[in-house]
């Protein structure tokens, strides 16, 4: 294994984990306590909704262990240069917009001191209207990345299949940011990737399992267990992540609900395999 791998889901309060993962009538409030005796990280997924305030921030400190990692995704605000969904071409990563809420999310994520994580920059699809080529996005995020405190490890998850490149890996090598691998229904896995492009561009691994929200959704209105077999894929995941092990001291790992139903069973099955 690596010096230190963490594995864990993408956000831990899923109320159709109550009496599956979590005991039965548990408090909301217990969860993130709960969780970490099970898990020694986690990602939080409402920084994307909202700028965390000190007080919960303060919160999860208080909440989890000394060891505990809690990765988090940079406010929608910034990778969308706005709170709508569809993103803003004049503001995406434009310091004048955004960097204020860019401040603000890192002065509260550096309470947590040693148990922050990577932080995330999870960028939308971009079509035409947004950037008409790669090459727009790659000089501003060039010029975002330079700018943030080296104090972080960050992360950056692109969403158009055809920028997973060179220029774009050069890019993230040179500031020092992973490339976040994504299991996501319309990106190539991973691992056909890494056939064609070394994909490690800095000194840790960062993986998400997100999955088909609509094939899931299909499936089920709860997340209470697994509704699809994705046994093939983290079998994949283990192997490329076992290729890796010697590279990289660290490893971060996330699985979402919508990968197979059920997040916590989906990332103790890739632990099993990692170690099989």
């Amino acid at each position: 294994m690596f010096a230190r791998a963490f594995f864990g889901t993408s956000s831990w309060s899923e109320k159709s984990w109550d009496g599956v993962f979590y005991p039965k009538g548990m408090a909301p409030g217990d969860y993130l306590a709960h969780y970490a005796t099970e898990f020694d990280t986690v990602e939080a997924d409402v920084t994307y909704y909202r700028v965390p305030d000190r007080k919960m921030v303060e919160g999860w400190n208080r909440k989890t262990p000394d060891g505990f990692v809690l990765s988090a995704k940079f406010p929608r605000s910034v990778v969308h240069g706005g709170e709508e969904a569809k993103p803003d071409p004049a503001r995406v990563l434009v310091p004048k917009h955004v960097w204020d809420d860019a401040e603000r999310f890192l002065a509260s994520m550096s309470l947590l001191g040693g148990k922050c994580g990577p932080l995330v920059l999870q960028f939308p699809y971009f079509n035409k209207q947004v950037f008409g080529s790669i090459d727009p996005f790659l000089e501003r995020l060039d010029a975002f990345l330079e700018r943030l405190p080296k104090e972080f490890r960050y992360g950056v998850e692109i969403r158009n299949k055809a920028w997973v490149a060179k220029p774009l890996l050069s890019l993230l090598q040179k500031r020092r940011a992973a490339l976040v691998l994504v299991d996501l229904v319309y990106m190539p896995h991973p691992a056909d990737l890494a056939e064609k492009l070394d994909l490690v561009t800095t000194d840790f691994v960062y993986g998400r399992l997100i999955g088909d929200r609509n094939a899931i959704d299909a499936l089920t209105e709860t997340f209470d267990k697994v509704v699809i077999d994705q046994k093939p894929r983290l079998e994949r995941w283990a192997a490329l992540l076992k290729t890796y092990i010697s590279r990289v001291p660290i490893a971060y790992m996330y699985a979402n609900n919508h990968y197979a139903g059920h997040a916590p069973t989906t990332i103790r099955e890739l632990i099993d395999l990692m170690k099989a």
